[in-house]
């Protein structure tokens, strides 16, 4: 077989590292083929053609590499990335270390191969493989190809293959599809109305912020409730955008949120309805993947429009080179305006995507993995201004902080750094925190914190349950009556093809193929 030799043994060594599970008896075929003698020379050159769509094909389809329809549904996306992100990208699944390996196994290869019949021990060990670790046709990809994962800790992935899982989802789907929020007027009085700013930030899950040594940030001591065990459900923008836009209701499947939803289910119509005027404002154009469009087709009021940013300053290039403003500057350009147009209440979506895949900080030689960290403080210390700002304008506010979802900062096996195919609990696991900002300076109110499992229809209630009683007036009640019985919703995340249900120790995963993975 030559240095196809090196291609079966190189799949050996990542499938016992865990990064490949090969399906051997795939593979054992493919290697018969390579050996089968050749008398055309014409023949021999075309199998060696064919032979490399195959091997590429194969290699692809049992990697932790990103679905090919996945690639090629997203090509207009992709060419949008600059080269310096693509290199970046490219960096991150072949590292130098890789580079080095790969030569020195090569010289290897070449004087070994003199004195000893590497094909014949190749055979044998592929041979061998179907019967020790089975076909590998059971699990599909195993990896984020399908939408699935590698195994967890051995090389046998522990498949359920009973219907508990099935159940389990199908009455979290019947649940979710008869929830919805209870939505009431606003009945404060003029002098304890507020304004709603809801802060949608990209790419910032727990995780992140333990991998950025975040954790202790001052700005998540100062929320008044702050939600511990929020599931964001989605793992791109898109879908996020449109999950929170319909945090009235109950989670709805992946699929279903490109389909009309119920007006009640819109939360911003909601708040329209209750005496707050939607705005729509962002730090980035929102062309990318049509994510505005997504925005002001799910605000659910008619005719709203991104406001607008002329003259903010430009903090960094964003993925696909177009520019991402500063979040501070962005959101006082806006709020100034506010303060002099707006005498009743307003309730704002703000996305801001300064800590997502990509970003280059200009004057600095860094990945946007190496520069995480640094746009990761100024975000939250930007955040922190915000509030003082609104502190300071004498408006009433209550703020919220959420995430779309994580930015796979550190990765796993399954899935590189920063691809979210997978909705792990890692990436759809969000810190969410609420502020009141312009409470009575003789109220210090006791911080709640919400260890709960909860997603957007419980943060709608809280933010129904605040509007349908001010905590601005006098004689409110304490902070913690607002999160009695608040819905709670299991971590489920949902992309295209692709489940994950959280588990007491791990999690699940429901591949394209029907096949629930158990995860550690």
């Amino acid at each position: 077989m030559g240095l196809w030799n090196l291609y079966f043994l190189a799949k050996l060594y990542l499938f016992h590292t865990g990064q490949m599970h090969p399906i051997w008896i795939l593979n054992l075929g493919f290697a018969l083929l390579l050996v089968v003698p050749m008398e055309s020379r014409i023949l021999a050159v075309l199998r060696q053609v064919l032979a490399i769509f195959i091997g590429a094909a194969l290699a692809w389809r049992e990697s932790a590499l990103p679905p090919f329809e996945r690639l090629i549904s997203q090509f207009s996306n992709i060419q949008a990335f600059t080269p310096a992100y693509l290199l970046e990208l490219f960096q991150r699944v072949v590292s130098v270390q890789m580079v080095v390996a790969v030569v020195v196994t090569l010289l290897a290869y070449l004087m070994v191969n003199r004195w000893i019949r590497t094909t014949t021990f190749v055979l044998i060990a592929l041979i061998a493989a179907p019967f020790w670790f089975g076909l590998g046709i059971t699990i599909p990809g195993a990896n984020a190809n399908q939408g699935g994962t590698q195994a967890a800790d051995s090389p046998r992935a522990d498949i359920n293959a009973t219907s508990d899982y099935d159940a389990i989802l199908a009455a979290f789907r019947q649940q979710e599809a008869q929830r919805s929020a209870t939505v009431a007027p606003l009945t404060a009085t003029p002098d304890a109305q507020f304004d709603i700013i809801v802060l949608h930030i990209c790419s910032l899950s727990w995780d992140d912020l333990d991998a950025a040594k975040s954790l202790n940030h001052p700005l998540l001591s100062r929320f008044d409730f702050l939600l511990k065990n929020f599931s964001s459900a989605a793992s791109y923008s898109g879908p996020a955008a449109i999950r929170l836009l319909r945090a009235s209701c109950g989670q709805q499947p992946h699929k279903d949120l490109y389909d009309p939803a119920p007006p009640e289910c819109h939360l911003f119509a909601d708040l329209a309805q209750a005496g707050f005027a939607p705005r729509i404002l962002m730090n980035h154009d929102g062309r990318f993947d049509n994510f505005r469009g997504y925005v002001e087709g799910e605000i659910g009021a008619p005719g709203i429009k991104m406001e607008p940013t002329d003259g903010v300053p430009v903090a960094m290039r964003a993925f696909d080179d177009s520019p991402v403003l500063s979040d501070f500057d962005t959101f006082d350009h806006w709020y100034k305006q506010h303060l002099a147009r707006d005498k009743t209440p307003v309730a704002l979506y703000y996305n801001t995507v300064s800590l997502h895949d990509g970003n280059r900080l200009p004057g600095k030689r860094l990945t946007s993995i190496e520069s995480y960290p640094l746009r990761l403080k100024t975000l939250l210390d930007d955040v922190d201004r915000i509030i003082d700002t609104i502190n300071k304008s004498g408006r009433r506010a209550v703020v919220i902080f959420v995430p779309e979802h994580g930015a796979a900062l550190r990765g796993d096996k399954n899935q590189i750094s920063g691809l979210r195919e997978i909705p792990t609990p890692n990436i759809i696991h969000v810190p969410v925190g609420v502020k009141l900002v312009g409470l009575p300076t003789t109220a210090t109110p006791e911080p709640v914190t919400i260890d709960a499992p909860m997603s957007f229809l419980g943060l709608s209630q809280l933010l129904f349950n605040l509007v349908a009683d001010s905590p601005f007036r006098q004689g409110a009640p304490a902070l913690s009556q607002y999160v009695q019985d608040l819905p709670q919703t299991q971590m489920v995340g949902e992309n295209e093809g692709t489940l994950t249900m959280k588990r007491t120790k791990g999690y699940v995963i429901h591949t394209p193929d029907g096949v629930w993975v158990e995860q550690q």
